[in-house]
């Protein structure tokens, strides 16, 4: 009987500890989301929550009797702020911004109760076993629980349940501990308390129950309040979220609640990534778009008659799925993903370009903005020096990156870095109406000595653009003085080792944007 009561502790720390770590997984995807920054939050979030553990498992030295009945009491207390933690956080977002003080005060809570669970089981299941089978045993299975808890977060939770449901998953495995052992231990409990932890199961389920039931509405609103403009799509995939707002005729596609692109101006975006560079190289055939899982730069690059294959890589599966059904974007984007000439591979950029023993004309990176290490790979001097090796002699390579003026160490260091390379390179922005300054970094794959930024002012368009022309050039090519781009020597280059890019990025003068 004493194994038999063994077993179903260490089968309740199992499951405890599946919901402790998807619990930081889940904090840790809530603060990247609203605060941005992963690495930071990540370690943040991860890091308070383990220092939350130690205290939490320090105040079990207090607790001195009736282990049982309070640790089926914290699993209830632990049930209900865990599944109401993302809703919590949608809800108090639309009210205020110090959404950074309620994650972390969140995060901290959480780890409290989660570090007191493994010491009050261990002093529990103390009856049962001796001191080194007892020890050795519970931490086993509450690291097994850990390694199923990130299987199931990776594969299973984010790109199935979403942030929104992942919760009360976590809140009902620690609900199911604290019954089964309610139930399986029901002789263990004191008569008179009995009672209240019943009631106290009860109570917790059915405001779980509700919280499945609001989740959706609240949320939804949350996100709304957030956007202003309409939801028309929200998709949460494994690696982002995507979502198409609509004011009046024009459409917005937000990743991860960035703006990537409006119908009304993504043409004065579009154009300057493509026409400059296909233009240049005069016999386009062979072009690789990295990103631009939209499909409007693959519509761009198609109107030239020599390109006889694209190849566009985006990481994002279910983006480039979007990109060819959805009919905002199959109408934005001319059907571009399903032409015949185009190949869409989904894979990380960094690992197709490492591994391809394809040549191209040109290349355009039409990638987010580096505001993460993650995307800082795809901006290094490593990546473009390899990039460099898939250029034939003369082609063309160009670049987004990001702002001149809202990020400008940013915008010179990805100008540095691909410099470093070993192209000749250009720089132009443009004022796109819903986005702002933007600005992109042009290269060329040649041993020659070109100014290339005189070349590109020369250039006449032979295809029919909407809005880009030769007086465009001039002025996207056009700076003034450098008041916004001096100070080179302090602006590092951006490497493997040393990713400069997505700190100056996140330091930029984004209050002013």
């Amino acid at each position: 009987m004493s194994k038999q009561k063994s077993n179903i502790l260490k089968i309740a720390i199992l499951a405890t500890g599946f919901s402790g770590v998807v619990a930081e997984y889940v904090l840790s995807t809530l603060a990247t989301y609203f605060l941005g920054d992963s690495i930071f939050q990540w370690v943040m979030i991860v890091s308070l929550m383990l220092f939350a553990m130690g205290l939490g498992s320090r105040l079990t030295k207090k607790v001195n009797k009736n282990l049982l009945t309070k640790f089926l009491l914290l699993e209830f207390c632990l049930s209900f702020v865990v599944s109401y933690s993302a809703l919590f956080v949608y809800s108090v977002s639309v009210v205020t911004s110090a959404l950074g003080v309620i994650i972390y005060a969140l995060s901290i809570t959480i780890g409290l109760m989660i570090g007191m669970e493994i010491p009050l089981v261990i002093r529990i299941n103390d009856q049962y076993e001796s001191l080194k089978h007892n020890i050795s045993n519970i931490l086993e299975h509450d690291y097994y629980g850990s390694l199923i808890g990130g299987v199931f977060f990776a594969f299973i939770a984010l790109p199935f349940l979403t942030i929104r449901y992942t919760p009360y998953v976590l809140g009902i495995v620690n609900l199911s501990v604290a019954i089964f052992l309610m139930i399986a231990l029901w002789s263990e409990l004191l008569k008179e308390q009995r009672k209240y932890i019943a009631l106290a199961g009860i109570l917790v389920f059915t405001l779980l129950s509700v919280g499945i039931f609001i989740t959706e509405p609240i949320i939804s609103y949350g996100e709304q309040v957030k956007y202003k403009d309409k939801l028309v799509l929200e998709q949460q995939t494994k690696y982002q979220k995507i979502v198409i707002t609509k004011w009046k005729n024009d459409y917005w596609l937000y990743l991860n609640g960035n703006q990537q692109l409006c119908t009304r101006d993504e043409l004065m975006y579009h154009e300057p990534i493509v026409h400059p560079v296909m233009t240049y190289h005069k016999n386009p055939q062979n072009v690789l778009i990295m990103g631009g899982g939209d499909g409007c730069a693959a519509r761009e690059v198609l109107e030239y008659e020599s390109v006889k294959s694209i190849c566009l890589v985006d990481l994002d599966e279910e983006m480039t799925n979007l990109a060819k059904t959805n009919k905002i974007l199959t109408d934005l984007n001319q059907n571009s993903l399903s032409h015949p000439k185009v190949k869409v591979i989904n894979e990380d950029g960094h690992k197709f370009v490492q591994n391809c023993n394809d040549y191209f004309d040109v290349i355009i990176i039409d990638l987010p903005d580096p505001r993460s290490v993650e995307l800082s790979r795809l901006y290094t001097l490593e990546f473009y020096m390899m990039c460099k090796k898939l250029l034939r002699p003369n082609g063309m390579i160009i670049t987004q990156a990001g702002s001149p003026y809202f990020a400008t160490k940013a915008f010179k260091c990805i100008h540095k870095t691909m410099k470093a390379a070993g192209y000749k390179t250009a720089i132009m922005h443009n004022q796109i109406i819903t986005m702002g300054e933007w600005g992109w970094v042009v290269g060329i794959n040649s041993n020659s000595e070109i100014d290339l930024k005189s070349e590109l002012k020369k250039i006449e368009f032979q295809v029919d653009t909407k809005w880009i022309n030769n007086e465009a050039m001039s002025l996207m090519l056009s700076f003034g003085k450098n008041i916004y781009l001096n100070q080179t020597d302090s602006v590092k280059l951006n490497s493997e080792h040393d990713h400069v890019l997505y700190r100056y990025y996140l330091k930029g003068n984004w209050d002013l944007y």
